[in-house]
């Protein structure tokens, strides 16, 4: 079974005037809230939060993982580490 999210989007004005609003569309998922026209902020439950925050892995719990040595890892093979010029000099 998968779960499907609604987003809801409210501008900065909307969220101020109906805070309560937000926190219940932020209960079938993430809200975003725009400032000017643009997306700036985002509200989800805490326990989206942590759902999405426990997925994250920076590289020193990646070392201290026991069996880490075993994990397959091949990077892409970098060509140029530099861009063309060009002749506009």
């Amino acid at each position: 079974m998968t779960e499907v999210s609604m987003v809801t989007t409210l501008s900065s004005r909307e969220f101020n005037q109906d805070t309560g609003k937000a926190k219940k569309a932020s209960e079938a998922g993430p809200v975003v809230i725009t400032d000017r026209g643009k997306p700036a902020h985002v509200l989800m439950t805490f326990s989206d939060y942590q759902r999405v925050v426990g997925k994250r892995k920076n590289i020193l719990d990646l070392v201290g993982m026991k069996g880490a040595g075993h994990i397959e890892f091949e990077p892409a093979k970098i060509i140029s580490l530099s861009k063309p010029i060009g002749d506009s000099l």
